[in-house]
């Protein structure tokens, strides 16, 4: 197989830099597998080991820092017959140890070179994760402050199955990529190697203290064995075929027409236990039986039981773009809290402009129209209110018809409640100027 570097872009690296040997040794192996560049996916993350992606005729894709393993994780899912590489220095290593680290425990078949020189080399050379403390870098001496993080047992107690590390000019080199890229689940090499524009400037680091310092380290068993699974992508497609069928979303045929008024814009303002949100879901369904499109957008505070609770809700014969509302054409004000929570809305609400308002609820001055209805005569709670100023609604003719609300309601509520909220639509009256 011949090899997939690109000519027309060769590796800039610094004079010296052992990432060079390591895009050599990783040509290598795709060589060795018989890869072409339509099998193969580099990803890449930020710093010298960000620029691989350019190096190789493969598909490709360049991160941000720390990131590249979650942009690896959706390609490996989505294409699982590519062969992915992820290449990170030892300062994306820190940044994105929590993305690393659950890619540990996922097992997805991607393969992690860590281009391990111990320190930020394009930015400075600075401290990094993997930075001795007793050596000198750009950072003065917060390293001495810090344990370097020793990567293959970090992750092997994360779940990894496979770990190696090795140094970028070992002969072998080329066969450890290989070997950590057939292995099926996720694996890394910690490739150690010299940062000759940073890291050497300060410190002495040569190719022997490289192999001396590997071979002080304890031995590893690849795979490992307490960390050996089913490969994640594989395992989830397995579980996934066994699952029961997704049923295909509810079809809301046309069968009515609506007002015809176009687009129309309503804004629901109430509060936590009014069923607000179900109140804008209902209108949605009430216009698609119109074969309108439709929108909502809710918004409510993290408390469950207090709070404002609105609605934007859209409905429109022509498509929507976008679904912000600055200037409602109706608006259900139902309790204090979502009036108070939207009370610029009323400045730009024209003479044009609908307001339903619910018995004490005080609103700002505006140029609307105003209908109040007797919700407490007609012994409305204030949980069934929501639901009633859609009645209101559809009985003005305005946005919706009430038979469009009725089979709305059809298709969101069944028995005992379905016949509640019919039975609630029909018996509400008594609008007020």
């Amino acid at each position: 197989m011949s090899s997939l570097l690109n000519t027309g872009r060769p590796p800039v690296f610094c004079p010296g830099c052992s990432h060079e040997r390591i895009t050599h040794g990783l040509d290598k192996a795709f060589q060795n597998m018989s890869l072409s560049g339509e099998q193969i996916a580099i990803v890449t993350d930020i710093g010298c080991s960000g620029l691989f992606d350019t190096f190789f005729h493969t598909h490709a894709f360049h991160g941000l820092h720390g990131r590249a393993l979650t942009y690896a994780a959706g390609l490996k899912m989505a294409r699982p017959e590519l062969t992915v590489i992820v290449t990170m220095g030892d300062g994306g290593l820190g940044i994105g140890g929590a993305h690393i680290l659950s890619a540990c425990r996922r097992n997805l078949d991607i393969t992690l070179l860590i281009l391990n020189n111990f320190n930020f080399g394009m930015t400075g050379g600075q401290f990094s994760a993997t930075t001795p403390s007793e050596v000198q870098v750009g950072s003065g001496f917060l390293n001495r402050l810090e344990r370097p993080m020793d990567v293959c047992r970090i992750m092997s107690s994360a779940g990894v199955a496979y770990a190696v590390r090795c140094s970028s000019y070992a002969k072998d080199l080329a066969q450890e990529i290989e070997n950590a890229i057939r292995f099926q689940g996720f694996s890394i090499i910690d490739i150690w190697g010299i940062c000759p524009g940073r890291y050497t400037q300060r410190n002495k680091m040569t190719p022997q203290i490289i192999e001396d310092s590997l071979a002080k380290l304890p031995s590893r068993t690849n795979p490992i064995p307490e960390n050996i699974r089913k490969e994640y992508g594989r395992h989830y497609r397995e579980l996934a075929a066994e699952q029961k069928p997704v049923p295909s979303p509810a079809k809301i045929e046309t069968k009515f027409h609506a007002p015809d008024f176009g687009r129309k814009e309503v804004v629901i303002l109430g509060s936590a236990g009014q069923r607000i949100i179900t109140a804008g879901e209902i209108l949605c369904l009430a216009g698609l039986t119109a074969g309108l499109n439709v929108t909502q957008k809710n918004e409510y505070d993290i408390t469950v039981l207090r709070g404002a609770c609105i609605s934007d809700v859209i409905l429109s014969p022509e498509e929507i773009g976008y679904t912000g509302i600055t200037s409602p054409d109706i608006v259900l004000a139902l309790s204090q809290e979502g009036v108070d929570r939207r009370k610029h809305l009323f400045d730009h609400l024209d003479k044009n402009a609908l307001i339903i308002r619910a018995e004490k609820i005080h609103l700002p001055p505006c140029n609307a129209k105003v209908q109040q209805p007797d919700f407490k005569a007609q012994k409305i709670k204030s949980s069934d209110r929501a639901l009633a100023a859609l009645s209101v609604l559809s009985k003005l003719e305005t946005v919706i018809y009430p038979d469009m609300l009725e089979s709305a309601l059809a298709h969101r509520f069944k028995d005992n409640i379905l016949a509640s909220a019919l039975d609630l639509v029909r018996r509400v009256e008594g609008l007020g100027a």
